[in-house]
This record gives structure tokens, sequence and C-alpha cells, in this order.
């Protein structure tokens, strides 16, 4: 009888439940539940709404049910860095702010004043961000100290949805070395660090890696569901999970594409030297404490956000399709500038970019679709060239994951702006890396080798060419 293991995988925009099971050797995955996410306004900040998450949970695992399928266990993955604050009786005290509010404007450079940034980078290994976690600690430290005067718990939205599943608190590791309070090298909270910001070691808990089971449902959520399973912890950064699934990890970059453009390399420890922190290169933790070197990019956030700004007129299939229509238009824009991480129109921020550089301007959908397509693209060339200079070797493919692997023009124009062989999926990446850990996990697959080779045996892939060689 197959076992199969439901996976829970939030981004920043959607968030669904799948189910996977081995048949025959081969990963089979079926959808069981799809709902929106989306940042709320509450008490002046921009929020996710933790509750309806959770409840949107639920109502998967009731769809379990109904269709008389009862899963042995259940992961959860999403975003990094966000958290709640519990107190002593394990009521929340804080709302989960999104790394999109911003209450951190100005508090890296505050950070700075206490922990220099070269040392900040040598114990941490992780990319400067004014939304890490750290500097939303010390924002609170700063503007609320009575709000972290009162917490007992620290927990980060994975975690916080598995202790609403379990009862059980636990910090997972991928999602913790986001925070930027995690050692690179011992994989513990950096106790020194959080000394010297002040901010009391009691609230965190003890670090648990992937493949950890953490326990079984509460009872309540047993007598309403009408089974228990296991609650497993995957890689619960939804990137680390996205990672378990490059199929060719020899000789290639990876991109997780989505709302963010995750580009790096898998790597067995951290890499922390000059030129990495020059780049703002990051070292997060990946499953069996290997270490996922890649950069951050703004991603196919901004492309959503211009259509939101359409009021959705336009499909994400129309966008591409006028972007390869306005084939004569050129501009290019700093994707990771902060500016476009939540402004009023995006639209708007992308024309007064091009004004401020002295470029053309984009005034019809398809100039300012072709315009962020062309900026990605650049980015991604950048950001090769920074990895090959700093590995000091040549990389021949790059493998797209993800949602965003089946934009097919910008599979193309990675592969011409590289020289590289584009190799596009797998699409559900983030959710079979969310399985196969839990597979793990319950003794189905033996290892991280064995779990890729069966990943490369299920899904297909796309493969890209360029026509007329890279750039220089």
């Amino acid at each position: 009888m197959a076992s199969y293991s439901v996976a829970v995988d939030i981004g920043a925009s959607s968030g669904r439940l799948i189910m996977g099971n081995l048949e025959n050797g081969l990963l089979k995955l079926r959808e069981i539940h799809r709902f929106e996410n989306e940042i709320i306004q509450k008490d002046n900040h921009f929020c996710w709404d933790v509750d309806l998450l959770f409840q949107e949970i639920i109502i998967g695992l009731k769809k379990c049910m109904k269709m008389r399928i009862q899963p042995v266990s259940i992961g959860i993955d999403t975003w990094a860095v966000d958290f709640v604050l519990l107190d002593d009786k394990n009521h929340r005290i804080t709302e989960a702010v999104s790394y999109r509010d911003p209450r951190t404007d100005g508090m890296m450079e505050e950070v700075f004043k206490l922990i220099p940034k070269e040392e900040l980078y040598l114990e941490t290994g992780i990319q400067f961000q004014k939304f890490n976690t750290i500097y939303q600690l010390y924002s609170l430290k700063k503007n609320h100290p009575e709000i972290l005067d009162k917490a007992s718990s620290f927990l980060m939205i994975p975690d916080y949805l598995n202790f609403l599943l379990s009862g059980r608190k636990t910090n997972e590791y991928t999602n913790a070395s986001s925070t930027q309070l995690v050692n690179a090298f011992t994989k513990e909270w950096d106790n020194i660090l959080l000394d010297t910001l002040g901010i009391k070691k009691s609230i965190f808990q003890s670090i648990q890696r992937p493949k950890s089971v953490i326990g079984t449902l509460r009872d309540e959520l047993v007598a309403e569901l009408g089974f228990d399973m296991k609650v497993i912890l995957p890689a619960t950064h939804d990137t680390a999970s996205a990672v378990i699934s490059v199929p060719e990890q020899d000789d290639s970059i990876y991109i997780s594409s989505g709302t963010w453009s995750l580009m790096g390399v898998e790597n067995r420890f951290p890499i922390c030297v000059p030129k990495a922190l020059e780049y703002n290169f990051t070292n997060e933790g990946g499953i069996d404490y290997r270490f996922r070197f890649l950069k951050n990019i703004m991603g196919l956030w901004i492309i959503q956000e211009v259509k939101r700004n359409y009021e959705d007129e336009y499909t994400f299939a129309d966008l591409v399709r006028l972007a390869k229509e306005a084939k004569d238009f050129s501009a290019i824009v700093n994707v990771n500038d902060d500016r476009f991480l939540k402004p009023d129109n995006m639209i708007e921020e992308i024309r007064n970019y091009c004004i401020e550089t002295e470029q053309s301007i984009p005034s019809t959908p398809g100039e300012v679709a072709k315009c962020v397509y062309d900026s990605l693209a650049d980015s991604y060339f950048q950001t090769v060239k920074e990895i090959e200079e700093i590995f000091e070797k040549t990389f021949s493919k790059i493998n797209v994951i993800g949602g965003g692997c089946q934009n097919e023009m910008l599979n193309q124009q990675i592969a011409e702006v590289t020289g590289k062989e584009v190799v596009a999926g797998p699409i559900e990446a983030t959710a079979i890396g969310n399985v196969v850990a839990q597979l793990m996990a319950i003794g189905e697959i033996a290892d991280l080798n064995e779990a890729r080779s069966i990943i490369n045996k299920s899904f297909e892939v796309k493969r890209y060419i360029s026509t007329q060689g890279s750039r220089n």
C-alpha cells in the first residue's frame, strides 16, 4: 500500500498542498488544494495572515479525508526571514510582519555600529538585505523593547505552523540560517552575536535538521480530521527544498525562479571570503548540512506587480507575447534596487528609473514587460560572472527550477546572454524536495543521492541552447 506524504508549500503569493508517493520507483504528485497568500495591513504594518494560512492547511487535509486517502506525514515549507513571537502562555504577541514592511529601514546601519559588517559576514556568511531577521528583531529591540521583554518563543513562519499542527516548538535549520543569527560553522545560534545585540537567547529553540520527525497532530486536530500523521521537518526554507530537486548538480548553476530568483550553486562548506561579501552572496543552510551559495534577485515579483498595476487586464502569457512584439525596445533596470521591493506603483517606479538613468522610457505594456525580462536576464548574466570568478571555474549549465521555469522566452534569453545550456524543470521543485525529505525521514528513500536519482527519472525537463553565443 502506498505511503502518501503531504507537502505544504507556501510562497509569497500562493500556497498549495501537494500529495506525493512512490510508485514503481517513480515519484508521483497530486495537487490537493491551492489558495492565495497576500500581504495585508494590520496596525500600520504589512503582515501575513498566518491564521488564514493555517485554516487553508486544514481545508486541504480535509480534502484528503474526502478522497479516502490517509497521509502518513506532512511537511511545511515557506519563504524565509519572517517570524512571530509567543509569550509564556504560547499566545502570539506579534503579527507575522512581512519582510516588505519598512520597519527595518535604517536598521542594518544601526547593527553595523555594534558589529562591523565584515565580522558579521565572516560569522554568518549571510547576504546583506535590509529585511533579514536580525534587522527585524533589532527594530523591535529599538522601537518596542517591551515586546521582546515579554517574548518567550521565537518561531519562524513554518515553525509556527508546525506548532499549530503538533504543539511542538522547533527552529528548523535551513530557515534559521536565513536569519543572519546562526553561525555558519557551528550551525547553531550565535550567542555572542545575540549578546551584542541585546536579544535574549532564551526565546530561540534548539535548531533541528531537515528530516526530523517532531511529533504527530494535536489531539483536537486528530478528532477534527479523523486521522493522525507524523509532522516532519523538510527543508522548511522553500529554496532549500527546491534545490534538492536540481536534477544536474555537477557543473550547473541553479535558479530557483518564482517571486524571488535565487541563483547559485550547492556547496559543502560556507564561502565567507571578501569577494563573496563584495558581491553580496549568501551561504544559507541546505539539507544534510550542504550550503546554498547564492544571491537573492528580485525575481518575478516585479512582473507580478506590473500585472496587478494593469488591474490584471493582461495574463502573464499576454505579457510575454507583448514583450516579444516589443523586440526593438531596450532599457535595463537594476532589479535588486530597494525601490522595487514594495513600491506604490511598479510601472511608475520602472519608468522613473529609466528617466533617472537616461534610458528609453517604456510606455506600452509590452515595453514594460520586455524591460522587466531583459533586466532579469541581465542580472542573471552578471551573477553568473560573479559565481565563476569566485569559484575560478566555468559552469556549462544553468538549471531553472520552480514555476518561473515555464517562461520559455526568459529561458531562451538566459541561454542567449550567458551562452550556456539552460535546463528548465522540474516545475514543482519545492514540493518535490519537501516530499522526498519526508520520504527519507520515514525510510522510503535511503538518502539524498537516491532521492535525486528518483527525481531525475520522474520528471521531464526542457533544454534551451544559445543561438549566438554569450556576451562578454
